[in-house]
């Protein structure tokens, strides 16, 4: 044979190798997956918000396996794990959790988890991202526990300090506080705020903190000793059960007295349990983060985005922004990961460190966050700190005001 005298038997294999997957098509190349561990709250005191909560993290990590992922030839694999926001759950659950799927980040959900994981994940070297505002007790540096918000009493401290200025006056703001002792993250942030208020008698005059149940049936005791100290602002930042008891109560009493909700009790979720928005009129949510209102903004695009191409089932709302905020902070640090790394080989570790090497810009979480720059000082950023405040008029949630400095509050 001709052609074999030329190359010999194995030239010849070797051509027709060639030739054959010439006239193949290419094949792609296979995806690097990883796993996360999502801990979630779906029969507990966050069940009524929960499906949505979940429901947009979720859409935002299709989105991103989909785009930017499938320009690393890297995929984002999640599992939820019910916890009901206990403690005592949390921690029994971990074990399995880590030796099933070896995750290389966990997207918490709250106070049971911080308090749970924190001395844990150092020793497993697996980071955990909050949606939520971060807690004082958690407050220590070489966290592996890391909220995009700063403590609950940073936010409502910068409300305040807001409400006040609208006020006008020298005098300071009279404020009462509803929180539980139910859960370390509830009292926290009560005790916060109550050392801020030590410590600037000026500004503001603390009443009265009530420690209540989870789920209280009537609080119109507690609502009558408040409005007869004065209070010009309540700050409920625990729940929605704990907001229903209290508007009620105030109702009862007929006392006008402004609430303001955190994101996961904010105004829908909260109106919602109280059977129409309009029931908190005049009412306030404050965070640093997106205010989920009707303006057409980059974040409302954005969730736009997710309904229209991703199947994202989800009303616009402050939920809803929570938890896309959570799904896109989460990816945006994974990505600086792989661009650290590379797509293979990578680990919490690895994760972490890349919170630390560069900024995440607002433009990455589509406006739903401001630039966040992390340091291992704390599990928070400590500086530029801002709460956006939305409110009910005519019984639609609008933008009240944006890019509200926090004041400076101490550690407790």
């Amino acid at each position: 044979m001709i052609y074999g005298k030329r190359l010999g038997l194995r030239s010849l294999v070797a051509a027709s190798a060639i030739a054959v997957a010439a006239a193949m098509p290419m094949q792609a190349q296979a995806e690097t997956e990883y796993n996360l561990a999502l801990l979630s709250d779906f029969s507990g005191p966050y069940a009524d918000i929960m499906p949505v909560l979940a429901a947009s993290r979720e859409t935002v990590f299709a989105w991103w396996n989909s785009t930017i992922g499938k320009e690393l030839d890297v995929k984002l694999n999640y599992k939820n794990y019910e916890t009901r926001y206990d403690a005592a759950q949390v921690a029994s659950l971990w074990p399995g959790i880590k030796s099933e799927l070896n995750p290389i980040a966990i997207a918490g959900l709250g106070g049971p988890d911080v308090a749970a994981l924190s001395e844990r994940l150092p020793e497993d070297k697996i980071p955990m991202f909050m949606a939520t505002a971060a807690y004082g007790y958690a407050w220590q540096p070489d966290a592996w526990i890391f909220n995009p918000r700063p403590t609950y009493s940073h936010e409502s401290a910068g409300f305040l300090a807001w409400m006040r200025e609208q006020r006008g006056g020298d005098e300071p703001l009279k404020v009462a506080i509803l929180a539980s002792e139910a859960s370390p993250a509830y009292v926290d942030m009560a005790k916060g705020l109550e050392l801020y208020a030590e410590e600037h008698p000026d500004e503001l005059d603390l009443v009265e903190i009530i420690y209540t149940e989870v789920q209280p049936t009537d609080l119109t005791a507690q609502m009558r000793r408040v409005a007869r100290a004065g209070a010009e602002a309540l700050i409920i930042q625990t729940n929605t059960s704990i907001v229903v008891a209290a508007k009620r109560g105030l109702q009862a009493n007929g006392a006008d007295i402004p609430i303001m909700m955190s994101s996961h009790n904010g105004l829908p979720a909260s109106g919602g349990a109280l059977g129409g928005l309009e029931q908190l009129e005049g009412d306030y949510e404050a965070y640093g983060m997106a205010i989920a209102a009707e303006e057409d903004t980059p974040p409302r695009q954005f969730y736009q985005t997710l309904v229209d191409e991703y199947g994202l089932e989800a009303p616009w709302n402050v939920v809803t922004a929570m938890g896309i905020s959570q799904g896109l902070y989460t990816v945006t640090v994974i990505e600086h990961a792989i661009e650290e790394n590379g797509a293979e080989g990578l680990t919490g570790e690895m994760v972490r460190e890349a919170l630390f090497a560069k900024p995440i810009t607002t433009e990455q979480t589509h406006g739903f966050l401001p630039t966040l720059t992390f340091t291992p000082e704390a599990p928070f950023p400590l500086e530029g700190l801002k709460v956006n405040v939305g409110t009910v008029k005519d019984g639609k949630i609008t933008i009240e005001a944006t890019g509200v400095d926090v004041p400076d509050v101490k550690k407790w």
